[in-house]
């Protein structure tokens, strides 16, 4: 069980909630805040205050005021006319964590809700029951408010969930398991959707994934290295510490360590004077893409634990101020960041498996084809990668440096940070597909080299590899053993325990 305090959530955690399916509760300490800062909406409410949100309208209607009669009704209109969703919905791991992270923001105590709502959120969370939720309708400022939406209408016992593999009416499922709908009351609707929980919650599942893919290249490129008898002196720390990038540092050093008892990698001069740079110059932007992910990592963990709904209430109710905490700035950037790191592994990937297949660059069977001319082996393969890594670049286009003014003007600047956090993880997937082609082709080329003489970590990737993609030995339909690869890959784990220690799960 992790206790959520709305200050001190982690990557760590994270995981384990999200794909462990571990439970949460919240801390009494945070609870106490979250009753007091209720306490304060309830007394704005009786007062007949004029504060955004909780007895006005919104957006540009903010200053039309609400009568106490009505404010319940206003929340309902809110969560309605904002649940304007469009598309495919994200994935189930996204929406559970949306559920946590915005249980987790209002647990700082700064929102104004009855602890109510964020208990339901919470079972939500334990049982399982997660909310569908279409991808695209957010402009990323004044919070997710179409994503937010749709999560909100399952507290109210409308919209759909994912329960236990299927897609149900949200109401048959909440009964099924004893959840009890809300009826929104002031300020609630507006903190349910006020917020950057759809870019982050897709920006940390993402993230997660990157991490692990980006270690996943490093131990594929070592299969290269091998398959194209590669330079081991190019990875020599002194060349690195030369530098001085920590990130380029560790790369070389967890690359030599994947290949230090290799008898199919060669010193300078053996072979050749040096290899092309999609070799020689891994250290380099494998370490530039991990220096971009550091940064990414960090903004993420903010936003995990920030406040980002309007308005938030502090001293006891005293100061209640309209801001923009909502405003996906910082999320948008990191994401586009992380596209584009993610889409340079997949770019220099795909050079590597052009000098894997390309008769011209080595000195294996052209296209590591088993009759080559009756057979054309791993050619295509070599175009599919081309393909994704172009949509790539489309991909990597800035979403943040577009805006567009919502709100009749009002909100007249906003941050696209969740097609940002979109499209990072749609990259995500295609160079986890370009990775699987080059895997397919690297161990296709080791074979050809001496499987014996392959480093003992290359060698346990190897056979693990083959259990799920056998040996080209006659032309096939290779996009089965391409999904086949990129499946495994998203699923089986390289653990790192540092780059002095390094060990292998590939199961």
């Amino acid at each position: 069980m992790i206790t959520l305090t709305g200050e001190t959530l982690n990557f760590a955690q994270l995981k384990r909630i999200l794909y462990e399916k571990e439970k949460v509760k919240a801390s009494d300490e945070s609870m106490e805040k979250v009753i007091k800062s209720r306490q304060s909406v309830e007394k704005i409410v009786n007062d007949g205050k004029v504060v955004y949100g909780i007895t006005t309208g919104f957006g540009k209607f903010s200053d039309v005021f609400i009568q106490k009669k009505d404010v319940e009704t206003l929340q309902l209109n809110l969560i309605h006319s904002h649940a304007c969703g469009l598309g495919d919905p994200f994935p189930e791991s996204v929406s559970r964590a949306m559920l946590l992270l915005r249980a987790n923001a209002l647990l700082k105590g700064f929102s104004g809700v009855r602890p109510v709502v964020i208990e339901r959120l919470l079972e939500l969370i334990n049982k399982q029951v997660h909310p569908v939720i279409p991808q695209k309708g957010s402009l990323g400022a004044s919070g997710d408010l179409a994503p937010l939406s749709h999560l909100a209408l399952v507290l109210i016992g409308e919209g759909e969930v994912f329960y236990k593999g299927n897609r149900q009416p949200a109401l048959d499922v909440l009964t099924k398991e004893q959840i009890f709908p809300i009826r929104l009351t002031a300020k609630e609707g507006l903190a349910l959707i006020n917020g950057t929980q759809a870019m982050t919650a897709m920006g940390v599942v993402g993230y997660m994934e990157a991490e692990m893919l980006v270690y996943q290249s490093e131990l594929i490129a070592s299969v290269t290295l091998e398959g194209l008898n590669g330079i081991i002196d190019a990875f020599d720390d002194d060349v690195h510490q030369a530098r001085g990038y920590q990130e380029q540092i560790d790369v070389a050093k967890r690359i030599r360590g994947y290949l230090t008892d290799s008898r199919l990698v060669t010193r300078q001069g053996e072979v050749r004077v040096q290899d092309a740079y999609s070799l020689r110059c891994i250290p380099q932007v494998h370490g530039a893409s991990w220096q971009a992910l550091e940064y990414v990592k960090d903004k993420l963990k903010i936003e995990m634990n920030a406040a980002t709904d309007n308005p938030l209430i502090f001293d006891d109710g005293e100061k209640v101020i309209s801001g923009g905490n909502f405003h996906g700035q910082p999320i948008a950037l990191a994401m586009d960041f992380m596209t584009i790191a993610i889409a340079e592994i997949g770019n220099i990937s795909e050079r590597r498996i052009e000098r894997l297949v390309n008769p011209q660059l080595n000195d294996l069977p052209p296209f590591l084809s088993p009759e080559p001319g009756l057979q054309s082996g791993a050619m295509i393969m070599q175009y599919a990668a081309a393909s994704l890594v172009s949509e790539n670049k489309t991909f990597a286009h800035p979403a943040s440096v577009d805006s567009i003014p919502s709100s009749a003007n009002q909100e007249d600047h906003v941050s696209m940070g969740t097609i940002a956090s979109r499209h990072a993880y749609e990259v995500i997937n295609n160079v986890r597909r370009v990775l699987a082609v080059e895997a397919i082709c690297a161990m296709q080329a080791v074979e050809y080299r001496g499987i014996e003489k392959m480093a003992t970590a290359t060698k346990a990737f190897f056979h693990q590899g083959r259990k799920i993609v056998p040996t080209i030995n006659k032309d096939r339909v290779f996009s089965k053993d391409m999904e086949a690869m990129a499946t495994w890959l998203k699923r089986a784990k390289i653990t790192i325990h540092s780059t002095k220690n390094q060990s292998l799960n590939l199961s």
